[in-house]
């Protein structure tokens, strides 16, 4: 895991997660994860260009075409994207500021990670985690301090 954030404060402040990648197949990660954070109390707020609508939640096509309420709304930003993916999407976060005026923290699940993605976010100030599973950290972690 990389990190320059604590990922337990993270979940245990964090309200409403933007997921990007999230899936319709419930064999995937991408989709299991988002729906065991979500049965937790989470807000999950899918973003996938394919789906309209992922664990009875709309679905956005990018974090940028999130309407400006709930683009305010995401505190943190989970990703199952493959690992050459992960700059685009720290650039959005980083855009995200502008956009909303917020900065969400940049989460990379478990098995992804960018050097570049990370360079992106450091300039940017954005908080970032990679290579770590938000369900893991949540079960081993924040589950046990409830």
């Amino acid at each position: 895991m990389k990190t320059d954030a604590s990922p337990v404060e993270l979940l245990a402040r964090a309200k409403t997660i933007a997921v990007v990648g999230a899936s319709r197949n419930p064999e995937k990660e991408a989709n299991s994860v988002p729906r065991y954070l979500k049965e937790r109390g989470y807000r999950i707020v899918p973003v996938n260009p394919s789906a309209d609508e992922i664990l009875g939640e709309k679905s956005y096509p990018s974090l940028l075409d999130l309407p400006q309420e709930l683009g305010r709304a995401v505190d943190v930003v989970e990703v199952f994207r493959p690992s050459e993916s992960l700059p685009e999407v720290a650039r959005q976060v980083v855009e995200m500021k502008g956009r909303y005026g917020k900065v969400p923290v940049f989460w990379a699940q478990q098995g992804l990670d960018s050097e570049e993605a990370r360079r992106i976010l450091e300039a940017a100030g954005v908080k970032y985690v990679m290579d770590a599973c938000m369900r893991t950290i949540h079960q081993i972690y924040v589950r046990k301090a409830a």
